[in-house]
């Protein structure tokens, strides 16, 4: 959500700006802009719309620079137009800002600033808190660094910032609240950005900030400061762990398809090095030193958003099987508001792809305060949810650039298998039932291949159902979650409204939407449910509703009812829900790309969500 690159060295920074807003389409925006520092003057380019628009504005009128900003809006105060895209600049034309995040007093502010003979030309907070720090700056004497503090300490709301001054030139000052950014340090240059996905290509070589912090950039190199009690922060720079390769397409059309193909190797990589097929255990060591406590907790609460959201729900169904603890699932959203019950007896898992997600750090953060061991199931090393747990596990998944979760999803379910093992193999299951599910989790690489190769059968199915408004997804127990992530997938890349609903549920209301014009996805496992989802999908189809089936046992009567079946090829129920959401991922980009929407960037949508 919104997107940061910034560049100071001796190179033109142009290049580098463009390019790095190119690798952060990924996130979700509206609109672009850049700001260059050069020989006593400051030149901004901004445009609506794709950042190949603004590469078409700058290249009609070149610009270069040395030191530059640049900046995708994903709106929040303020339509997508060219007067309301970053940079932002104060009322002297001195100070230039790039901002992600919400300024939640930004009205009190404005009304202040107005007062003070300040006028504003776009809609947005940022245009507040640039000149805001212009009235400090101006006003009070300080040097920038300290008037963007000092502006920084009357904000209420999430911030990631960079921004200049011309009357301190050969300076950057960053600062970070709530949303994130990585320094980059090069030979004789610095990036900043909002992942790493920009920088890679320059340095492997980062710092993520943390709450907090404020760095400042010249020529002397960087310095790094905490606001909270001033003092200067010391830290060793990470390397970065994937490659350049890693986020781009290759021969694929997009990178949906690309994450989508991954899987057959990105499941493994999650399992690698975890799992003991001989003992049929599973060794987490992310998690070790806080095992006994994990174990002896009365309560756990895993809380996460959207796709991350489903993973929870399923790890729920596993946990209290395998395990025997009660699992609460809740949305980050609603869990930081409420009052749960917690106390130092529970353990709060969060799941987030990034790391960075705004509501699940928030929910994290709640519960250490009331001492609840908090762990972090996520995909990017040093992401704020990793650094602010108490533990946790990295996912493995590699870089997902395409908006809507494949393989970072199929990532967490296992992460949360290889935890239900763990824990129930400690608590509950025997030895032989452990062989089998982790035998069973081991070996679904294969299937996955055998999954993929089927795509165009797959294919076939969208064909048939490109046409429809409306889909509905039934499934029943570990398979409900699946049918709202199938849903779910269908809804952000291809626009067709779809719902997710346990099969028994339908009677209860949807059964009412059901006519010749509905498709209906119904998972129907080899498992204790099917004659029960057989039983869902006959009533469905007594409504003359569209039966696609997604099974691992298909018969004559599921074939005697169901107008299409998608084959998986699963050897153990319990990890039907991983290769029929890879199932369901196909279907719905096949849908997408049928209807010629945009897969990788769908509308309003973003990846990384860093604000409320």
């Amino acid at each position: 959500m919104c997107g940061i690159v910034s560049y100071y060295g001796k190179k033109n920074s142009v290049p580098f700006l463009l390019n790095g807003l190119r690798r952060l389409e990924y996130r979700g925006y509206d609109s672009a802009g850049i700001a260059i520092m050069k020989d006593g003057y400051i030149k901004t380019v901004k445009k609506a719309g794709k950042v190949d628009k603004l590469h078409k504005k700058i290249k009609e009128s070149p610009i270069n620079g040395s030191i530059g900003i640049g900046h995708t809006r994903w709106a929040t105060h303020g339509e997508p137009n060219d007067t309301n895209a970053h940079p932002h600049q104060d009322k002297t034309g001195k100070i230039f800002i790039i901002h992600n995040g919400i300024i939640e007093n930004f009205s009190t502010l404005k009304e202040v600033l107005i007062r003070k003979g300040f006028n504003f030309k776009s809609e947005t907070d940022t245009e507040v808190l640039v000149n805001l720090i212009s009235d400090i700056y101006y006003a009070d004497g300080l040097n920038f660094e300290q008037a963007v503090e000092a502006a920084l300490n009357q904000v209420i709301g999430t911030y990631g910032i960079v921004t200049f001054c011309i009357d301190e030139p050969n300076k950057i000052v960053a600062a970070r609240h709530g949303s994130p950014l990585v320094l980059g340090v090069g030979n004789d240059e610095y990036f900043i950005a909002s992942d790493t996905s920009p920088i890679v290509e320059h340095t492997r070589n980062v710092i993520y900030l943390d709450e907090g912090e404020i760095v400042t950039i010249d020529d002397n190199g960087y310095s790094i400061r905490s606001m909270h009690d001033d003092t200067i922060v010391n830290r060793e720079t990470t390397e970065i762990e994937y490659s350049i390769e890693e986020i781009e397409k290759g021969e694929f059309p997009h990178f949906m398809l690309k994450e989508i193909y991954e899987q057959e190797f990105t499941i493994k990589d999650t399992m690698r090095g975890r799992i003991d097929p001989v003992d049929g255990k599973a060794h987490l060591g992310g998690i070790d030193d806080h095992m006994n406590r994990i174990k002896d907790a009365n309560r756990i609460y895993i809380t996460a958003c959207g796709t991350s959201w489903h993973a929870g729900l399923i790890g729920k169904y596993l946990i209290e099987e395998y395990a025997g603890i009660p699992v609460h699932v809740e949305y980050a959203s609603e869990f930081r508001y409420r009052k749960p019950i917690i106390d130092s007896n529970s353990v709060v898992v969060g799941i987030s792809q990034s790391g960075e997600t705004a509501d699940t750090l928030a929910a994290i953060r709640k519960a250490k305060e009331f001492g609840a061991l908090t762990v972090g199931i996520c995909n990017v090393v040093g992401s704020s949810l990793a650094r602010e747990t108490d533990c946790g596990i990295y996912t493995h998944a590699g870089p997902e650039i395409g908006v809507a979760s494949t393989k970072a999803f199929t990532s967490q379910v296992t992460v949360l298998f290889l935890l239900s093992l763990c824990f129930g193999r400690e608590q509950n299951i025997s030895s032989q039932t452990g062989k089998k599910y982790a035998n069973a989790l081991i070996n679904i690489g294969d299937q996955v291949k055998t999954i993929l190769d089927e795509s165009d059968s797959i294919l076939n199915v969208a064909k048939s159902t490109v046409k429809a408004d409306n889909f509905l997804y039934l499934g029943r127990g570990l398979n409900f979650p699946v049918a709202l992530e199938g849903a779910l997938k269908l809804k952000e890349i291809s626009y067709i409204h779809a719902e997710g609903y346990p099969a028994a549920e339908m009677k209860h209301g949807p059964i009412a939407l059901i006519d010749e014009k509905m498709p209906v996805v119904c998972l129907a496992p080899n498992d204790r449910t099917f004659d029960k989802v057989l039983s869902n999908i006959q009533e469905v189809k007594a409504r003359k509703g569209v039966i696609i089936s997604v099974t691992d046992k298909r018969t004559l009567e599921l074939e005697k009812v169901s107008d299409y079946i998608i084959d998986v090829p699963s050897k153990h129920p319990k990890v039907f829900p991983i290769l029929s959401s890879i199932s369901l991922q196909l279907l719905a980009y096949h849908l997408a790309v049928l209807r010629e929407c945009d897969v990788d960037q769908p509308r309003n949508l973003a990846k990384s969500v860093t604000v409320e």
